[in-house]
């Protein structure tokens, strides 16, 4: 998965920021030491101790730290009663047998997880305090393993870490 962090109000404002993105496939980023994997509970599957967690499996109201790789295959993850950078608070899937490329599929994902915002958070994006951005399938992640998933992440623009979730945050 691609991780398009930069601020949506630009990507909005401007199409040409879209187009400055260098964006490229999901690779399989191994660290060199075994990381612990975030455990789940069986019946709400709530993150309920924290650990990676492989990009494919994040789901709507999972909380996250910050990663800073353009590339991802895993994100770290922790209880959202625990401090944390992000949440993800929408996800879709796209439409379509080709690839559409990079710039579409920013495009759409930009306009969606925008249009969701307001429904999550109970205030105004323009003029909300939080920002998004959303993780996007790749050429090979579409080509290889149909993968058409895009997960909308919201965070703090001051980059103060967030205890709980952001739903009904209205700021």
């Amino acid at each position: 998965m691609t991780r398009n962090r930069f601020p949506a109000r630009i990507a909005l404002i401007s199409a040409a920021a879209t187009i400055g993105l260098a964006l490229s496939g999901c690779s399989a980023i191994e660290g060199l030491l075994p990381k612990e994997q975030a455990q789940r509970d069986d019946e709400t599957q709530e993150i309920v101790e924290g650990g990676q967690a492989d990009v494919f499996t994040i789901a709507v109201g999972d909380c996250l730290n910050e990663v800073t790789d353009a590339e991802v295959s895993e994100v770290p993850t922790v209880p959202c009663s625990e401090p944390h950078d992000e949440e993800v608070y929408f996800d879709f899937q796209l439409e379509g047998d080709e690839w559409p490329g990079d710039e579409a599929i920013l495009t759409e994902s930009q306009t969606r997880c925008a249009a969701e915002f307001e429904t999550f958070v109970g205030f105004p994006y323009a003029d909300s305090t939080l920002d998004f951005y959303p993780y996007t399938p790749t050429e090979a992640g579409w080509n290889e393993i149909d993968d058409r998933t895009v997960s909308c992440v919201i965070y703090e623009v001051s980059g103060e870490q967030i205890t709980g979730s952001l739903a009904g945050a209205a700021r």
